[in-house]
């Protein structure tokens, strides 16, 4: 039997990059707007896997599908892990990738280097009427003090892998896709659904 699976986005990017991933499983994927769901979910908590929960809980509930919603960002030691939550709107509410790289840089420029950080992502799955469970990755790095690289999106090209010796932004979609913080919740998410499916 096919399951279908809601993906809890309104970023059609997103629901391929998630179809790639388990397009092995029995599952037939879909996302908000596809199914005409305009609500959005105020990420309230103060935790990844705290809103990562709510955005799953909230959408299983309302559609009665199983439900994939997920929450990452980039945390800094020398700043107490800011963003972290705030990732996407640490610069405020109309601000560029751009623009919250360059506030995270001044932020940083008084504290002595190396800067270390995480990208974390966790992956929450659940099921009407189930807990939801999660699944986390997390990437291991530094900020640069300028940003390098065109590839990816977000604090990607200021952060930097000592182990591949470039920035997320200067490494090959494959590779980062490979290693990521995103990909790896997602590998771990993989399969818990295909222990859910089997059940």
């Amino acid at each position: 039997m096919v399951r279908k699976l809601l993906v809890a986005t309104h970023n059609r990017g997103k629901l391929q990059e998630y179809s790639k991933l388990l397009q092995d499983l029995p599952l037939a994927l879909t996302f908000l707007d596809e199914i005409g769901v305009r609500d959005e979910v105020a990420e309230t908590e103060n935790t990844f896997a705290g809103n990562a929960v709510l955005k799953a809980r909230y959408y299983a509930s309302l559609t009665g599908l199983w439900t994939w919603a997920d929450d990452s960002g980039l945390e800094v030691d020398a700043l107490h892990g800011a963003p972290g939550v705030h990732s996407a709107r640490y610069a405020g509410p109309r601000a560029t990738d751009q623009d919250r790289n360059e506030k995270l840089l001044r932020e940083l420029r008084s504290f002595p280097r190396p800067w270390t950080a995480r990208f974390q992502c966790v992956v929450a799955i659940a099921r009407p009427a189930v807990a939801p469970a999660t699944c986390t990755g997390t990437l291991e790095g530094t900020i640069t003090n300028s940003p390098r690289g065109s590839h990816g999106f977000g604090y990607d090209p200021v952060f930097f892998l000592p182990g591949h010796g470039r920035t997320l932004a200067e490494l090959p979609t494959s590779v980062k896709n490979e290693i990521s913080h995103r990909g790896r919740a997602s590998r771990h998410a993989k399969e818990l659904l295909r222990v859910l499916l089997e059940g």
